[in-house]
Order: C-alpha cells, then structure tokens, then sequence
C-alpha cells in the first residue's frame, strides 16, 4: 500500500489486523448459526466467543511454516480457543471466509469514499454560485471558442460527482455480498440457509450462486468505478493546471506562507497538487484493468487473482480516497481571477463573437453560407493583420446592408451569451 498517501481512517480498514478481524467475524457468525441449528453445542459457541484470539505476528510467524494464511489464521485462533476450536471453520472452504470479509472491507471502503463525495459535493455547488454570473472564455482544441460562465464548469463538475456517487452505491451494493456455498459453490457441506443467516448477521447479502469464490465481476465493477472517479478528479486538476499558466492566471492552487515552489527560481508558484492527483489518478485507472482481468479464472476457481488484490484493492481505495481529500481541499481554497478571465476572453479583440454575428445575419434572410463568407473573411483579417474585429464589421457593406448599427452592438454583449445559466443552474441543484 502507498503508505505516504493512506488516509488514517483507509489505512484502518485495509490493516491486517483489521483483515483478520473480518475473518473472525465471519468464522464466530457462522458458529452462532451452527449452534442454532443445534450442529455445535451452545458451551463450545460461548467458548469460541471469550476465547477466540488471534495476532497478526503470530498468524505471519505460522504462515511461515504453513504457506496458507487462513490455516496460519485459523491454528493462531485454536491455540487460544482450545479444544471447541474444532468447530471453528466448520464446513468452510478459505474463500468462504476471505472473500465474504472481502465483502466487509469494501463496504467500509466505499462508505468512506462516498463520504468524501459528500465533503466536495458542496464545495463545488458553493463556487459554481459564486462564479455563475463570472464570463470565462470557453475553449475548444485549447483555443477560444465562444464566452461561458466560470459557474458553469463547477455546475458541470457538481453533476458529474453525483453520477460518480450513483456509481460508487451501485458498486457497493454489487461487492458487498458473501459465499459460505463451499469448495465449488454446491453447498455440499452446508445449506444455502447457512449462508443466508451468516451473511445477515454480516449485513451483507449473499451471492445468488458462486463458485469457491465471489465472482470477480464484482470487484472489478467497484475498481472500474474508482478508476472513473479518479478520471473525474484528473480532469478537474487538469483544467485548473490549465488556468495556472503564467500566461491565462485565471485560477490557482492557493500558495501557504513558507512554500516553496522551486530549489532554483523562487519565483514559482507551480499547481503541484494538481499535478498529483493527475499522477495518482492514473495508478488507479491502471488498477482497474487488473480488475478486469481477474474476472476470468480456471473453472471453479484458481488464485491467480488472489495477490492481484492484495494490492490493487488497498491501494486503489487508498488513493481514490486521498486524492478526492486534496481535490476537495485544492477546489475549496482555489485562488479565481476574473480579472484575468476577462482579459483573456478579449484576447483575440472580438473574434468569439462571430458565431452570434453569423446568426443574427441568417435571421436577416442571408444565406448561412453567405453569412459564414463574411464573418469569417473579417475574422481572418484580425488574425492574420490585427484590429479589432467589431470595427470591421461595422465597415462591412455586405454585413451593414443587413444589420444597424445597434443589432451588430448588441451581437458583441456578453450578457447574450450567459442568459441561460440560470436555466442549466435550475436543472443541476433543482
């Protein structure tokens, strides 16, 4: 696990002493059911319960000798059980225990990752409000397009975390499920009403039908929707990397008092945040496909997927989880400037506006194709000579001919171009 990025509260769940207590979890549920139907003795089940132990050294110390984690788990319980701990694991097969703790842990990870969905959800509605009347140059292919409204990216952002929130409950439904069915999922040993009662008591629903594993599919839609999430997060990084520019200053990370941003110019104010979370982001998305690729194993089960996890579980709920901390923090204290946003939007002296001006000449009866001709032949004198362009359409005979002077001033305010935010703002927060 990336130990330097692990939040407490994430480095809590995926700990091995908290894996192995899911595990006990999961062997005492299915004593207490074993004892209600009378399979145990109820002394051995109250046994089991006060003296059922274990410890991560000592379960590693026998797995040294055993190669096999749960028997290491299982003979550190029955060292201290003692002899009711022949009714421990009863029945099961490992993956009985290791994938419906599995189940455990990815519930408690995606409960902490919905969370911190919840944290930035209104962070992102507080600034889409604050910036909803602010005029930004939108930009495709990097280049000007035509004016927006800065609200109206975080509206776009605020929409998109709710879909990833959607996604993440789907996903936690989808993992949070458990198997008690047996070496190959026939419940040759128990009954399906053994594994309905231990997954109930779990809080956990039980797989319609398994193998001797939880089918993979399962965790591989719980990584997928993290590798989203994180492409989610890199996108709103990039942008505001994108706005850091020395030459746009549209928007910032904040800089705290005693930070440094290079060994050798300290002028620098670089968007290093940002740039992590783009960095981070990737090692998440890469994770899914692990994921993925996990889902097709030999027949009834190999363990080809087993160390896979190991690490792609922990580490991608890790860094989903401190990278959506840091993209709540960044968004909530980024430095705007709207100053700067409408200097740049005025950077090409008047060019946005030709999309409007083209359409205000078709409902004059020109042509669309007439109209393109004059709008851009003006547009390109501003690239390519300079000026401005309203003055050039103003002293265009084929373009005045159609408009006055007044509907050509009024092609150039920004107020048309903004005049349905509150629109797409009643449709997003409702």
């Amino acid at each position: 696990m990336i130990e330097r990025y692990t939040l407490p509260e994430m480095a809590a769940i995926w700990s091995l002493e908290n894996k192995f207590k899911k595990w006990l979890d999961v062997e005492l549920a299915v004593c207490e059911v074993h004892a209600e139907d009378g399979t145990i003795p109820a002394e051995a089940l109250t046994e089991i319960k006060t003296k059922a132990a274990f410890t991560v050294e000592r379960v590693n110390e026998i797995e040294k000798t055993t190669d096999h984690d749960v028997i290491a788990f299982t003979t550190n319980l029955a060292e201290n059980i003692g002899p009711a701990s022949r009714f421990v694991h009863y029945g099961l097969t490992s993956s009985d225990v290791v994938d419906t703790a599995n189940a455990l842990l990815l519930k408690e990870s995606c409960d902490i990752l919905l969370a911190k969905i919840d944290a930035m959800l209104p962070v992102l509605k507080r600034r889409a409000f604050e910036f909803k009347d602010t005029p930004q140059i939108g930009r495709t292919h990097g280049i000007h397009a035509e004016p927006t409204s800065f609200g109206l990216v975080w509206a776009l952002w605020y929409s998109e975390m709710q879909r990833n929130r959607e996604r993440l409950l789907t996903a936690r439904e989808r993992a949070a499920v458990g198997k008690i069915s047996g070496a190959v999922g026939a419940f040759a040993h128990l009954s399906p009403d053994v594994e309905a009662r231990v997954c109930a008591k779990l809080g956990i629903a039980a797989a319609d039908v398994s193998t001797q594993v939880i089918q993979r599919d399962r965790y591989a839609e719980y990584l997928c929707v993290l590798g989203i999430i994180a492409s989610t997060l890199e996108k709103i990084a990039l942008q505001v990397r994108h706005w850091q520019r020395t030459e746009l200053r549209e928007a910032q990370e904040a800089f705290k008092k005693g930070q440094k941003g290079s060994s050798a110019m300290p002028h620098k104010r670089n968007p290093i945040l940002s740039e992590r979370i783009c960095g981070m982001a990737r090692t998440v998305r890469a994770n899914s496909i692990v994921g993925l690729e996990n889902v097709a194993l030999w027949h009834e089960r190999d363990i080809s997927h087993s160390s896979a996890e190991r690490i792609v579980l922990p580490d991608s709920s890790a860094t989903t989880d401190y990278i959506l901390a840091k993209a709540t923090s960044l968004l909530d204290t980024l430095v705007v400037y709207p100053e700067n946003m409408l200097k740049n939007l005025n950077l090409t002296r008047g060019l946005v506006f030709s999309g409007q001006l083209m359409l205000a000449l078709t409902q004059k009866g020109v042509t669309r194709e007439d109209a393109y001709v004059y709008t851009q032949r003006n547009a390109m004198k501003v690239w390519d000579e300079g000026g401005e362009y309203k003055e050039l359409v103003l002293n265009d005979e084929d373009i005045t001919k159609h408009l006055s002077q007044e509907e050509i001033l009024n092609v150039f305010d920004l107020k048309h171009y903004l005049r349905n935010i509150s629109a797409v703002f009643e449709r997003v927060f409702n």
